[in-house]
């Protein structure tokens, strides 16, 4: 019963894995499994606008706004929060002084919008925000109690990465990579989509393989020996 058992799982892992290769091989494999276009998968709104440069005046704004922020925060050997302070307290004088020249001068100024959060908002944020908090708190827990070894081997793997870039750069230096590269890799994907997502299904068809002799060689014979040793 128990060797026909492992055997029935093994056939099952390799009918999941045949299947998905032969899916990606006879419809395309497409990055992040994604069905509609890149300007959807993005959200379809103006960041997305703004991401893949259809907006390029912002675009470029926004990579304007990085490159300045990330040589102010830096280069320039301060702290955090003496920068920050130093800008708000400059923009407070600079609102204050306009505002009282511009009634010495009895001009009528421009009005402000108001800043204000509703509670629809709020609800809206804190609603997805409880989501993704779900979300990561139950991949924790599969990967705590060895449920996924492909959701394990994926998160030693990043956070491995993040520790190696982090011993070479700072944290500002990799945010302002992080943000170059979210405003450049949408625009030079969404132009070589087809060729980008033919290499990503050879490399992904690669990495199922190497995982189904993982899975046959070490992850298999796991459950084996705890059965062995609850049958002792």
């Amino acid at each position: 019963m128990e060797n026909s058992s492992n055997t029935d799982g093994e056939e099952s892992r390799n009918q999941t894995i045949s299947s998905t290769s032969s899916t990606t091989s006879s419809g395309g494999y497409r990055l992040f499994g994604r069905q509609g276009s890149l300007h959807q998968f993005l959200g379809g709104g103006e960041v997305a606008d703004i991401l893949l440069w259809k907006r390029w005046r912002d675009s470029f704004g926004v990579i304007v706004v990085a490159t300045v922020a990330w040589l102010i925060f830096e280069q320039s050997g301060l702290p955090f929060l003496s920068i920050c302070s130093d800008v708000l307290l400059i923009l407070i004088v600079l609102l204050f002084v306009r505002a009282n020249y511009a009634a010495l001068r009895n001009r009528q100024l421009q009005t402000l919008p108001e800043l204000e959060l509703s509670e629809e908002m709020v609800n809206n944020a804190a609603a997805s925000f409880r989501v993704k908090i779900n979300n990561v708190l139950l991949m924790a827990h599969d990967i705590t109690i060895g449920k996924d070894f492909r959701l394990f081997f994926k998160v030693v793997i990043c956070l491995w990465l993040l520790s190696a870039i982090g011993s070479y750069c700072s944290f500002f230096t990799l945010a302002y990579i992080g943000t170059i590269l979210s405003i450049t890799i949408p625009v030079f994907y969404n132009k070589y989509e087809e060729r980008v997502d033919k290499c990503c299904g050879m490399i992904h068809r690669k990495f199922s393989q190497h995982y189904k002799i993982v899975d046959e060689s070490v992850t298999n014979r796991i459950p084996r020996s705890l059965f062995k040793e609850k049958d002792v």
